[in-house]
């Protein structure tokens, strides 16, 4: 429970897809300037990283991973199908993709006219690519863990074009000196929020000082070690005085 927890809250606050990593900046850029349509397209980002990673999991375990075929019979034991990751992970992404985007013009027309080229570009959107890849790279164990990180990293996603929604609206009243009106401004503010996430960092690694107990332990320890060299130094300085004498 607690790995999960951990991977939680480290892919929204910590790995931010958008702020610590950078991904997806094309849409996140783009799709900002209202909050409904934010809601929408991070809506649509969440669902998507929450099932194209667990099945991109599931094709590396049992199809491209070195000696995954094994399943098949111990002659597919030596077959290495990784070079076909992003052709596979793309594939998945991209049928999810429309999924979503029959779904939304069924039921939401306006949101889909509001999109506009934004939803199918999901399938080409970097953060959704780099979900799955970051899985793989990060060796995560269980399709548990998987459809955690899935889906935090697209709530990480969707709390940070959001954020910047909100702001983009109110800033329209505000009087931004010219020069940096629209994307300068974005960029700005971007940055500054990149900044501010970087201090989430200390949220899973601020108690890695060893418990008081085991502080205490070790420093009697040295200092029986100390006491122990000072009275063979003591012993070998009388032995030497003695031999010297005789």
């Amino acid at each position: 429970m607690l790995e999960h927890l951990e991977l939680f809250f480290r892919s929204i606050f910590v790995d931010n897809m958008v702020f610590a990593v950078f991904l997806g900046m094309c849409s996140y850029l783009a799709v900002s300037k209202k909050v409904s349509t934010a809601v929408g397209l991070g809506a649509a980002v969440i669902f998507v990283l929450g099932v194209t990673v667990p099945l991109n999991w599931l094709l590396d375990q049992y199809l491209l991973q070195d000696g995954a075929l094994v399943w098949l019979g111990p002659e597919y034991a030596d077959y290495d199908l990784s070079f076909l990751s992003f052709i596979l992970f793309i594939a998945t992404i991209a049928t999810m993709v429309q999924l979503v985007e029959i779904v939304v013009e069924k039921f939401s027309p306006s949101l889909y006219n509001s999109l506009g080229i934004f939803l199918p570009l999901i399938a080409v959107n970097c953060a959704i690519l780099g979900g799955s890849l970051f899985m793989q790279t990060r060796e995560i164990p269980n399709i548990g863990l998987a459809l955690n990180y899935g889906i935090s990293s697209g709530i990480g996603w969707f709390l940070a074009i959001l954020a910047i929604a909100a702001i983009r609206e109110k800033i329209r009243y505000s009087n931004v000196p010219a020069p940096l009106r629209g994307l300068g401004i974005t960029f700005i503010i971007t940055g500054l929020m990149g900044i501010g996430f970087q201090s989430f960092g200390g949220m899973l690694t601020g108690d890695n000082e060893p418990p008081e107990e085991t502080q205490t332990t070790t420093a009697k320890a040295e200092d029986e070690k100390e006491i122990k060299k000072e009275i063979d130094d003591k012993e070998k300085a009388i032995s030497y005085n003695e031999a010297i004498n005789k």
